[in-house]
């Protein structure tokens, strides 16, 4: 068996991997990854078959993106083929436009299409300090990142899109891990490390995050950091964790020392992120969460039709958050059980932590949608929420529709891992339940908890969610010249 790669990029054509082989012509090559599968065209006959596998694939109904970085098989017939020796005998290797790919023998690689020389220590020193030195003139533009630039999404996605309604004229960067990450329609797409990247995020008049920023940051004159973050805060934060670590609290207090303007979802989220990060003397804009616009607007069929699923169909969400003792999703719950018992499809997000690191989930009626590029899309696909500790339900009960929390580990959570800035046992707008049966007899009865308790929580944590949050903070923004309509 063969490796070879290839790419046609004279007329925008995917790269292509090509395996050659001996013996009966299989019906299928895939290559399949984490969180990503290509299928292969395969051809052949007469004791000899070759498939060529397009690096590109189109996920979700979308547009046809870069396979996203990580290590992908080579499964033939079902079977994933490991290297013995006769699988490609010359190392293979293709540095194209849009990702880079090698083959090592047992597995392709997938990367971003960063010139291998730059993104060494000493070539990511050099962009650094170029980056630092720089002092031209600021473009009329904004950087955008979301979640390190794993996605294109959450608040900033939002304030993007009116950004683009109001303010045509501005530039838009979208920090991005690789390109298979699908930015906005007019937006521009950097790599993350690429030249072109430190360039963007320095002269840009405007940066608009939801996390903490990374890499070497050096404030060009002029510059602003607008930090929208990402979730009412359920859990405890940075200088709030348990355990005082010395070295944790000087970092919280140079990061927010990059921010200018903080966002807040609700007044309660104003006070604890203010304390959490020492924000200071700076100011908060309380306007409700961007992200939440489409909750009130959105078209519930059409994002069910991009997962695949009918307008009569019971779909449940489950979402947890990540935890500070693992890497990638709590597996807690058997999601093809829960599925069968409830008779509904099973949509599971992993937090944005664990997108690396895991895997899809599978099974019957379970779709894994870690990888989707808007949580928003899936609160309006589902009939219910099943959640733990994740700020994702505060956004939520803009629906009022049922949450069912599934804490099976919350004394350990609350009490080793991060604690609570409230008695969620006290507040919750949904049953707690702590083992499998006893959620499934919850979502089978419908209970959903006290409608007073609910109404309550959306008092508090939702009055400004009311579908023109990014209205208001585009229009903050372009008062004060952070950057200019023309």
């Amino acid at each position: 068996m063969r490796v070879d790669f290839s790419a046609d990029v004279s007329d925008g054509g995917p790269p292509v991997m090509t395996v050659t082989a001996t013996g009966p012509v299989p019906a299928t090559v895939e290559l399949v990854g984490p969180r990503a599968v290509t299928r292969g065209e395969v051809t052949g006959g007469d004791g000899s078959w070759t498939a060529r596998l397009a690096l590109h694939v189109a996920r979700w109904g979308g547009a046809l993106l870069p396979l996203p970085s990580g290590t992908f098989d080579l499964v033939v017939d079902g079977a994933p083929v490991r290297g013995d020796g006769s699988v490609g005998e010359a190392p293979a290797a293709l540095h194209a436009p849009t990702l880079r790919a090698s083959w090592d023998g047992a597995r392709l690689l997938i990367g971003p299409p960063v010139d291998p020389a730059l993104d060494s220590d000493e070539g990511r020193r050099a962009l650094e300090q170029r980056y630092a030195a720089h002092r031209g003139a600021l473009e009329n533009a904004v950087f955008f990142e979301s979640f390190y630039g794993r996605s294109a999404s959450d608040n900033p996605r939002a304030i993007d899109r009116e950004l683009a309604r109001v303010a045509p004229g501005v530039t838009r960067y979208w920090s991005v891990v690789d390109l298979s990450v699908a930015v906005p329609e007019g937006a521009i797409a950097v790599v993350d490390g690429s030249p072109e990247w430190w360039r963007a995020r320095g002269a840009a008049r405007l940066l608009v995050v939801n996390d903490w920023l990374r890499r070497r940051f050096v404030r060009k004159p002029g510059q602003v950091v607008l930090q929208t973050w990402h979730g009412t805060p359920l859990k405890r934060l940075a200088l709030h964790r348990p355990g005082f670590d010395p070295r944790r609290a000087l970092a919280v207090f140079r990061e927010s020392r990059r921010w200018d303007i903080l966002l807040a979802q609700n007044p309660y989220s104003a006070r604890v992120l203010r304390a959490a990060y020492g924000f200071r003397r700076k100011p908060v804009w309380v306007e409700g969460y961007p992200r939440t616009d489409d909750l009130h607007t959105g078209d519930r069929d059409a994002a069910r039709a991009a997962l695949g699923i009918g307008p009569a169909e019971k779909v449940l969400l489950y979402a947890p958050t990540w935890r500070d003792d693992r890497q990638t999703i709590v597996d807690f719950l058997d999601l093809p059980a829960l599925a069968e018992a409830t008779g509904a499809v099973v949509l599971v997000r992993g937090h944005s932590r664990t997108l690396a690191p895991g895997a899809d989930e599978r099974g019957a009626r379970v779709i894994d949608v870690t990888s989707y590029p808007d949580l928003t899309d899936l609160l309006l696909a589902s009939d219910a929420l099943i959640t733990d500790y994740s700020s994702v339900m505060f956004d939520y009960s803009v629906t009022g529709r049922p949450m069912y929390f599934f804490a099976p580990d919350l004394e350990h959570y609350r009490g080793a891992l991060r604690g609570f800035y409230f008695d969620l046992a006290d507040a919750a707008p949904g049953p707690i339940v702590r083992t499998q049966n006893e959620l499934v007899r919850a979502v089978a009865a419908g209970d959903a908890g006290d409608p007073e308790r609910y109404a309550r929580w959306r008092a508090r944590f939702n009055s400004r969610d009311d579908g023109r949050a990014a209205e208001r903070v585009v229009a903050r923004i372009l008062d004060q010249g952070l950057v200019s309509r023309d």
